[in-house]
C-alpha cells in the first residue's frame, strides 16, 4: 500500500538505510539504497518502541517484517521461535526506525477480549478535576483508530474462545464497542496486528512452556506465519559486543556455551534453555562484576543456574570447564582459595 505524502502529511518514506548491522547468516550486508519504506513522520508519538542502535538485524526475519507492514494482504502476522529468540524485539526495532507505534499486551490464561476493546472507568481527566464516568480505550481500539500495530505477546497462552473475538478483526471488518454504546472503529489503512508465541499455535507437545493452549484451527488460517530462531554463533558475538566490549575476549566462549545449552534443551536432556535473552543478561552481570574472581561464573549463576535443577547446574557448569578450559579451572581455584 503507498500513501501519497501531499494528501497524508503524517506519512514519510524512509532510505533503507535507517537499518543498520543487517545480516544474511553469518554475513553483514548493506540495505539496497534505493529501497523506500513507508513509515510515520511524528517521531515523538509516546508509543514508538525505544530504538537501540546496537541491535541486530536478520535479513530474513526484516525481509518478512516490511514485507507484511507494507502489504499483509488480509493477513495477521504469527512469529514463533523459542523463548528469548528475539520475536517481540523484531517487531519494536523495525518499528521504531519507522516512527511507527506500537500498542503491546501480553496474555495469559485470564485473558478477556474486553481487555483488548476498552471499558468503563471512574477518573478525573486531568488532576483536579471532577471524576466521571468514561469510557477507556483499550489497545485494539487504540491501534485501529490510529493506524498503530498491535502486537499480542505470549499469544497461545490465551484461550481460544476469548481469541475468537477478533475474527471480523481479522478479516478487516470495524469493531463494533457495544460497551460504549455501539460505536464503530473502522481500521485504518495502517493498522496491523502481530502475534507472538513459542509454539505455532497447535499446542506445545514438549511439555516445556506451561499453559500454552492449542488454538482454533479456523482462526490460525487467517494468520501468515514466521519463524525467528536464535542468531548465527558470530552474530550473538557481534550483539554482545556492541553491548559489553570490555568482555570481547570470552564472548565466543560465551556463544559456544549458549549454543551447547541450546542442544540439550532440543534434545530434552535438561528442562532450561540459555536464550539470547538470558545470554546478554550474563555478559551484561559478567561485565559489571569483571574485577571480581571468576565473573563468568558470578554472571551465569545469576543469570541462569540459580534456577536450574541441581543435576543441571552441575552439567552446565561441566560444560563451562570444557568450554573455557584452564581459564575457568584457574578462576575456580582462586575462588576456593
Amino acid at each position: 500500500m503507498r500513501v501519497d505524502n501531499a494528501l497524508a502529511p503524517e506519512f514519510k518514506y524512509f532510505s533503507a538505510g535507517i537499518f543498520s548491522n543487517v545480516y544474511d547468516g553469518e554475513k553483514r550486508i548493506e540495505m539496497p539504497s534505493s529501497l523506500q519504506i513507508l513509515g510515520f513522520s511524528n517521531e515523538n508519538d509516546p508509543a514508538i518502541p525505544q530504538r537501540h542502535e546496537s541491535y541486530v538485524f536478520r535479513r530474513e526475519v526484516l525481509r518478512d517484517l516490511l514485507a507484511f507492514l507494507r502489504k499483509p494482504n488480509g493477513d495477521a502476522l504469527f512469529i514463533t521461535g523459542p523463548t528469548g529468540s528475539g520475536k517481540t524485539s523484531a517487531v519494536n526495532e523495525v518499528c521504531a526506525r519507522l516512527n511507527w507505534p506500537v500498542e503491546q499486551m501480553t496474555l495469559n490464561n485470564r485473558f478477556e477480549f474486553s481487555q483488548l476493546t476498552g471499558h468503563f472507568t471512574y477518573a478525573a481527566q486531568a488532576p483536579g478535576e471532577e471524576p466521571q464516568m468514561r469510557f477507556q480505550y483499550g489497545p485494539l481500539a487504540i491501534a485501529m483508530r490510529h493506524g498503530h500495530v498491535l502486537v499480542l505477546n505470549e499469544f497461545d497462552l490465551g484461550d481460544p474462545g476469548e481469541l475468537a473475538g477478533l475474527n471480523d478483526v481479522l478479516e478487516g471488518r470495524p469493531l463494533v464497542l457495544a460497551e460504549n454504546a455501539g460505536e464503530i472503529i473502522k481500521p485504518h489503512p495502517m493498522f496491523r496486528v502481530i502475534v507472538t508465541g513459542n509454539s505455532a499455535g497447535n499446542g506445545d507437545a514438549s511439555g516445556r512452556y506451561a499453559g500454552v493452549q492449542q488454538q482454533n484451527i479456523a482462526f490460525l488460517d487467517r494468520f501468515r506465519f514466521l519463524e525467528v530462531n536464535y542468531q548465527e554463533p558470530k552474530v550473538e558475538e557481534e550483539l554482545l559486543a556492541g553491548l559489553v566490549p570490555h568482555m570481547k575476549p570470552v564472548l565466543r566462549g560465551m556463544v559456544r556455551l549458549a549454543n551447547e545449552v541450546r542442544t540439550l534443551f532440543s534434545e530434552g536432556r535438561i528442562s532450561l534453555t540459555l536464550s539470547t535473552r538470558t545470554l546478554v543478561r550474563w555478559a551484561q552481570i559478567a561485565n559489571d562484576f569483571r574485577n571480581s574472581t571468576n565473573p563468568l561464573e558470578y554472571g551465569l549463576r545469576r543469570a541462569l543456574l540459580i534456577r536450574a535443577e541441581p543435576e543441571e547446574s552441575q552439567a552446565i557448569v561441566n560444560l563451562c570447564r570444557t568450554v573455557f578450559g584452564d581459564a575457568w579451572s584457574a578462576h575456580e581455584k582462586d575462588a576456593q582459595s
